[in-house]
């Protein structure tokens, strides 16, 4: 293992990875890297039996397995759509008797037969291999094996999805951001190194550690460090959030030569499936052109659901996470697959790669601490001709978006980066703007959101700053927004038998009514400011879950204990007149100075981006 500290930086040729005339675009697995994870995930037992294990299963007589499946199946559509592959060919060893089927789908999910063969051998392990055409599949659809068996049984193994390999291999790297997540990382990194094929084409792995509990004094990590040798780098440098983590990847990288190489991004909290580093790495290879490649987000506590196929953000509502048309989002990857292809507005950097060329013309990411860095990346690429593609079948566990809550110290982060955002990249209305925010204000006042309250409006605050906030890569900013909102007792949270000055008994379950219509919103709004004002509200205390919290019900209570999203305890809501003054006071000011400032504003922060994202800024920042 090679160490690094905060400004060292290793210059290197670029290295050529030996090449062959097949490329591994994907391995067919047969169950997954934890217990947690269904192996209905990587095939489908249509009928009968199957002993399945990671690389191999052994179907029973009279079964079915089909890898017409989340993990199983090829996206031909993609292939066709953004690579210069023209034909896929299929191998796998194979012993026993049996038919194996290479079966396509169309956009609308139709199936068709494309090849075929019978196979019988003595028992003794067979090169089964198949060429099938990759076209007709431009709107979508996707390539699967089907095994049978009739009288016998038959056993698959190695098995494989390959393409004509490219000239020259693109040196790769993968980059993982850790920050007090210690046993995670190790854990993360111990899944790719013990993978046999997964680093097979990865130059470095990068652990870029910003934490004070390191993950180098966690025995995994000391072993696998020692298994990996110089191809593990481990780098200690300040905490500079997600942005200052990965893009410190491809300030390594750059620096070791530069273009081509592949940057592949991976989360230091996921539950790791190697095979997504192959699929990346792979389809970056055969692109036509340098695209952001990314991986889709798999829940955690939920394996089998699927965060979104492909996402776009809503620049001037900042709006993140939106699902494109046509794209899966939150549904069950045994029950809905991904047969139409969609295009993405950018990809979350859970795990995603980039090309070293698109840093090269367009730049390093800002130095946004958290959130929105990789929607700029994204939005910033596609403005230069740079696409991403969200691959199906390339994805890792994350926590559930849905299980954290909402009123936390990053939404200073999501508001303050998302209005940098689409300053740069949609010409940001700050009248608009103010307009949606006063409602929101209003509605975390009369919440008894307070500390909430005080995050939209410093967000605001600090957005009108200017780009002179950014300077430090956001440290300040965050120790800040941690500190001030600490002064808010509803943004603490208790355990459920534990709540301060109030008995179990005391809390009783209140439901939510009925959402208010559309055209009534804002008469309900404010009839709910002025009894919140005067005090005209049930003295409580009452139970709310977290999801019947909503703004309409919780204001109707002057104490209210509502269910955190994260299911592990609750936050008490208290009416305080004073706060929620002085707080709507201050937020008027600020949103009124956005609807005035805006546009100057966001010219300044365009006018700086080339000095933010230069070369020379993160070497400062690393400094």
């Amino acid at each position: 293992m090679s160490h690094a500290d905060s400004t060292t930086t290793t210059e290197a040729d670029t290295v050529d990875l030996p090449s062959s005339t097949e490329l591994r675009a994907q391995r067919l697995l047969f169950d997954g890297p934890s217990p947690l994870v269904k192996a209905d995930m990587y095939t489908n037992v249509a009928k009968g039996n199957v002993e399945r294990s990671r690389y191999a299963a052994k179907l029973a007589k009279r079964t079915v397995l089909e890898t017409n499946s989340y993990f199983g199946r090829f996206p031909a559509s993609y292939w066709q759509r953004w690579t210069d592959v023209t034909e896929v060919r299929f191998s796998a060893s194979v012993a026993g008797s049996g038919r194996v089927d290479i079966v396509a789908t169309d956009y609308k999910g139709r199936k068709r037969t494309m090849a075929s063969e019978t196979v019988t051998t003595d028992g003794r392990a067979r090169r089964l291999d198949f060429a099938v055409p990759v076209k007709q599949f431009l709107d979508g659809g996707a390539l699967f094996a089907r095994f049978t068996t009739t009288s016998g049984e038959l056993t698959v193994e190695d098995a494989e999805w390959t393409v004509d390999a490219p000239e020259k291999l693109r040196p790769t790297s993968v980059v993982i951001c850790t920050f007090n997540r210690a046993d995670d990382c190790a854990n993360t990194v111990a899944a790719m190194a013990e993978d046999p094929i997964a680093l097979l084409g990865v130059d470095n792995v990068y652990v870029v550690d910003q934490g004070s509990d390191q993950v180098q004094t966690r025995p995994l990590f000391q072993r696998v460090a020692a298994e990996l040798g110089d191809k593990l780098v481990y780098i200690t440098q300040p905490n500079l959030g997600g942005a200052g983590g990965f893009t410190r990847g491809l300030y390594e990288v750059q620096g070791k030569g530069g273009d081509p190489a592949n940057v592949v991004f991976m989360d230091d909290d996921v539950l790791c499936e190697p095979e997504a580093i192959v699929r990346m790495n792979a389809f970056a290879n055969k692109t036509i052109e340098p695209a952001i490649i990314g991986a889709q987000m798999l829940y955690l506590l939920h394996p089998d659901r699927v965060h979104v196929g492909a996402e776009v953000a809503n620049l001037q509502k900042l709006e993140a996470g939106l699902h494109v048309k046509n794209a899966i989002s939150d549904k069950s990857a045994l029950k809905k697959k991904q047969e139409i292809r969609v295009d993405a507005g950018y990809n979350g950097w859970w795990s995603c790669l980039i090309p070293s060329e698109i840093v090269s013309q367009i730049g390093y990411p800002l130095p946004l601490f958290f959130q929105w860095d990789d929607i700029e990346y994204g939005y910033r690429a596609r403005a230069n001709g740079f696409a991403t593609v969200t691959l199906p079948g390339a994805a890792v566990w994350h926590a559930d978006f849905a299980w954290k809550d909402w009123d936390e110290w990053h939404r200073y982060f999501n508001l303050r980066n998302g209005m940098i955002t689409a300053s740069l990249h949609a010409g940001l209305d700050g009248k608009k703007l103010a307009r949606q925010l006063t409602t929101d204000l209003f509605r975390y006042l009369v919440s008894m959101q307070y500390g909430m309250a005080f995050t939209l409006i410093k967000a605001i605050e600090d957005f009108l700053v200017g780009p002179s906030k950014l300077t430090d890569g956001g440290m300040d900013a965050a120790a800040a927004i941690r500190r001030d909102r600490a002064a808010y007792n509803e943004t603490k949270r208790y355990n459920a038998n534990a709540v301060p000055d109030v008995r179990p008994a005391d809390m009783f379950i209140t439901p939510a009514g009925p959402h208010p219509k559309k055209s009534l919103e804002w008469a309900v709004l404010a009839k709910r400011v002025l009894n919140q004002s005067r005090g005209r509200v049930h003295p409580g205390p009452v139970a709310i879950s977290a999801d019947d919290a909503h703004w309409w019900h919780v204001s109707l209570f002057a104490h209210a204990v509502v269910t955190d999203r994260s299911q592990e305890g609750v936050r008490v809501r208290k009416r305080d007149k004073a706060a929620a003054t002085e707080l709507l006071k201050r937020g008027l000011r600020a949103l009124r100075r956005l609807r005035v400032e805006t546009d100057s504003v966001a010219e300044s922060y365009r006018q700086a981006v080339p000095e933010l994202t230069s070369r020379e800024n993160w070497t400062r920042l690393y400094s």
